[in-house]
């Protein structure tokens, strides 16, 4: 599968004369696809086991869909990057971070993407790193600098709707997925670091609605299952 990378495209000038962008979204497509997938598994074989099941199986069933479901939709469909002028937005599977762009130090794309902010360090788990799409972008640049696609990431514009052909403001093209969102991000921190509505300390908020139902289902099922 081939994706897109396009971000959004400028606005009208703000008061400082550099363009304004709508707010970039980045996420992992197979990671949405893989979790769409699993999902719908899961209702297949829950179901029946609810509906055609004996003894506690129905029960059993039911008990194991928040412990199932939700942790699915916390690593697979939640995860996201949500960048505009003021902001970063880092929506990991149990916790989001909020950074204004004057307290993030660096973005660095090692083995994974990190964000560094206030002394911290930060999981980005939005845009995962593919060490073979570097190799094989690595292998374009040598080729003469063909456009290379990506196969890990896409990249949303405002709305969440698909946009462009590559990574809007990435000076290389040919740079695996993950590196040109973190070379874009990074652009974006230290442009806008001195803005006065991008100051401001970090923001961190876990994701009770998916902790606690799953705790509680998970009593529920070794409840269910000991009884």
């Amino acid at each position: 599968m081939t994706e897109s990378h396009g971000g959004p495209r400028p606005g009208p000038a703000g008061s400082d004369g550099e363009p304004v962008y709508a707010e970039r979204v980045y996420r992992s497509v197979p990671g949405v696809i893989s979790g769409v997938l699993l999902l719908a598994v899961a209702a297949w074989l829950i179901g029946d086991a609810a509906l055609n099941g004996s003894g506690k199986t129905p029960w059993v069933s039911l008990a194991a869909v928040p412990v199932f479901v939700l942790p699915v939709i916390a690593y697979t469909l939640r995860p996201a990057v949500r960048a505009d002028e003021r902001r970063l937005v880092v929506r990991n599977p149990l916790r989001t971070i909020v950074a204004p762009w004057a307290a993030v130090d660096a973005l660095r794309a090692g083995y994974s993407v990190e964000l560094l902010a206030e002394g911290k360090k930060y999981q980005v788990w939005a845009v995962p790193v593919s060490l073979r799409q570097r190799k094989r972008a690595a292998r374009a640049r040598e080729r003469g600098g063909q456009t290379h696609s990506s196969r890990l990431g896409m990249v949303f514009g405002a709305g969440g709707t698909p946009s462009g052909v590559g990574v809007q403001g990435s000076t290389d093209p040919n740079r695996a997925w993950s590196d040109q969102v973190v070379g874009v991000l990074q652009d974006m921190a230290e442009r806008n670091a001195s803005r006065p509505d991008a100051a401001g300390p970090i923001e961190v908020r876990w994701c009770w609605w998916i902790i606690a139902p799953t705790v509680a289902g998970l009593i529920a099922l070794i409840t269910v299952i000991a009884v």
